[in-house]
């Protein structure tokens, strides 16, 4: 499912308009990149939950040629699925 097919079943779900589909969505996800940013958590109970954590600067190797590369430190989006997201997979 991809961004345009999750508006219209949104759309469709609850019953409103495509834009204002469109526009919940992308209040969620502004909001969600926004409490992201600022290094809190977002939680959803049942759904699953959005963190930041750090992941430390490592030595990889370049594939083509097999030379050591340094991998620089970064920040990752990690996501972890709540109890009823992971029983309704399996």
């Amino acid at each position: 499912m991809n961004k345009s097919e999750l508006i219209e079943s949104m759309a469709a779900d609850a019953g409103i308009s495509k834009a204002a589909a469109k526009k919940a969505l992308d209040s969620m996800m502004n909001n969600v990149e926004g409490s992201l940013k600022k290094g809190n958590r977002v939680s959803l109970v049942g759904f699953g939950s959005w963190s930041v954590t750090k992941r430390a600067a490592r030595e990889g190797r370049n594939p083509q040629t097999g030379k050591a590369i340094k991998i620089a430190a970064k920040n990752v989006v990690k996501f972890k699925p709540g109890a009823e997201l992971k029983g309704c997979v399996n």
